[in-house]
């Protein structure tokens, strides 16, 4: 799958600018049909299915999943509509995290070749994924004892949350894609 990262940069608007403010402002209007001024992560589904429409992006289930509750989970100030839910003070986090989140996810989608929506030693460890794994990450000594430090919960698989963990830790960067501009 190739996926039009100047499509998926230009529809998630998370630059600390007065454009991408207001673009942002019109995202949020579009997603909170409701106009209750928060969003389930329902909503949030529903809104990259809709209204961003971006086909590989919503397929991207598990990494919209993680960036919603990313954002909950780092949020320093109390939420006036419970944890449940993003306010608009937390939208742009939402929108950067989705972008790197859904980077990760196609790092993760690549390495699973089982499209088991988990990776096996034998997926992390194969012959021809080192190198990619050096382009994204840097150097990496030990492919299977750096198995064994992601799979956090010794299933014996690496889920998309652990890979996320990790990913971030790493500074991850896929070398296909084009990056946001900078804010």
């Amino acid at each position: 799958m190739s996926v039009d990262w100047e499509e998926v940069n230009t529809k998630l608007p998370f630059a600390r600018t007065k454009d991408d403010f207001a673009k942002r402002k019109e995202l949020w209007d579009a997603i909170d049909v409701n106009g209750n001024g928060f969003l389930s992560l329902a909503e949030v589904t529903k809104g990259v299915r809709d209204v961003l429409a971006v086909d590989e992006l919503f397929d991207a289930i598990p990494a919209i999943n993680r960036s919603f509750h990313h954002c909950k989970n780092v949020s320093t100030n109390p939420s006036e509509h419970g944890p449940d839910f993003i306010e608009f003070r937390e939208f742009r986090l939402l929108l950067q995290t989705l972008r790197q989140f859904f980077e990760y996810y196609q790092a993760f989608d690549r390495i699973d070749t089982g499209d088991d929506d988990r990776i096996s030693k034998e997926e992390f460890t194969s012959d021809g994924l080192k190198a990619a794994m050096e382009k994204w990450v840097g150097p990496v000594e030990d492919m299977e004892g750096e198995f064994d430090s992601i799979d956090t919960n010794e299933g014996g698989q690496i889920l998309f949350n652990e890979f996320i963990d990790w990913a971030l830790a790493r500074d991850l960067d896929i070398e296909d894609d084009i990056e946001p501009e900078e804010d």
